[in-house]
């Protein structure tokens, strides 16, 4: 089997409910979605995508994947694409670093050997070891009052755990977080989400001031060397994620016990190939994880349940649903939520097509109808 075509296309996903407000300042209200397809001689296509929660978003840029295409896809045609390790190493080879951009085309090679093989995903990454994920949904930043009626109506929708934005204003986050953690009711979780935007010293007044209350703190500051500063001080479990980039950082984590909760972001790891060794590094360390990424539709949802479905369950803290978030679609099938928890399908490879009347015109083919 050889790689005969690649397309990538792009498409606006807008957000459900307005504006999507995280961190020190950060807002969107529409991310931007690149999807890699990729076409095999065989017969058989497969898909990924990429998408970052906003312009530069951990470096992260919707041109990436662009770039990345002009460089390796003349150097992919004619390979196997179910060398999914080949690819990798060529990629790695051709570029250095840019995971996020090269994640996309590495699920589409996944996609099709799973088709190939007539397995789903999660059969290749290793088996169901979750049988529906359970899911957190996002209450973005906004007055505690619009958050807690956030929070019911996801709650009415079956969720139970829930991601509750900061990392602005601390004053202000204090009353946010103060507001809503005592509102959990039995057998819900919270994760307070700075997403890098706190100081060290703010991070740490945050931390005092609501050292009664149990929740997660999430991701308080830049780097991982500031979030330990912060980790000496604060009695809440700690959850690291834009920090934790690749094997070598979980490997830190794991030698310096400097997180309770790791957050998995597939394409911020690199793609599956490189997200599932930084996954069973974690796991026979027991160190929880998260399945989720940076933002996304369908096939992204959907590339996020299969890893989840493969992750055991004692050690999957929670996913989500991305492609609720958005209303305007990718794919077509693939993951769906149901009573709070999100399942992956059963069907060969991802189990999710493209929706190329969404995606429209590729911004960029290679192979059979270049130029």
């Amino acid at each position: 089997m050889k790689i005969t075509r690649i397309r990538v296309f792009k498409t606006d996903l807008p957000y459900v409910d307005g504006a999507y407000c995280w961190g020190a300042g950060n807002a969107i209200e529409v991310a931007r979605a690149s999807v890699v397809v990729i076409d095999t001689d065989a017969g058989l296509s497969g898909c990924g995508e990429f998408t970052p929660c906003g312009e530069n978003y951990m470096v992260a840029h919707s041109e990436g994947v662009e770039a990345l295409a002009h460089l390796v896809a003349p150097h992919l045609l004619g390979e196997d694409p179910r060398q999914v390790g080949r690819i990798e190493r060529l990629m790695d080879h051709l570029v250095q670093g840019h995971g996020y951009a090269k994640a996309p085309f590495d699920a589409a090679c996944w996609d099709i050997l799973g088709q190939a093989c007539g397995q789903p995903l999660w059969m290749l990454l290793g088996g169901k070891l979750t049988d529906g994920a359970p899911m957190y949904r996002v209450a973005p930043q906004r007055s505690p009052q619009e958050t807690i009626a956030e929070l019911n109506r996801h709650r009415a929708s079956g969720y139970r755990q829930f991601q509750v934005k900061v990392g602005g204003d601390w004053a202000t986050d204090i009353d946010r977080i103060r507001a809503t953690v005592p509102l959990l009711e039995p057998g819900e979780k919270a994760m307070a989400d700075a997403n890098q935007g706190w100081r060290v010293d703010n991070a740490i007044r945050v931390a005092r001031a609501t050292a009664d209350l149990d929740y997660i703190l999430e991701q308080p500051c830049k780097t991982y060397e500031e979030c330990q500063q912060v980790r000496r001080v604060a009695q809440q479990p700690m959850k690291l994620d834009e920090c934790l980039t690749d094997l070598a950082v979980a490997q830190r984590i794991v030698a310096d016990r400097g997180a309770e909760v790791c957050c998995l972001k597939i394409s911020n790891l690199g793609g599956i190939s490189k997200a599932r060794r930084v996954r069973d590094f974690l796991v026979d360390n027991r160190m929880p994880v998260v399945s989720e990424d940076t933002w996304g539709g369908e096939i992204t949802s959907t590339v996020v349940a299969h890893f989840a479905a493969s992750t055991p369950a004692e050690y999957l803290q929670n996913s989500t649903d991305l492609m609720n978030y958005n209303t305007r679609s990718t794919g077509i099938g693939g993951a769906w939520a149901e009573g709070g928890k999100l399942y992956a399908p059963d069907t060969p490879g991802l189990g999710v097509k493209p929706d190329f009347d969404s995606l429209g015109t590729p911004v960029a083919t290679y192979g059979e109808e270049d130029g």
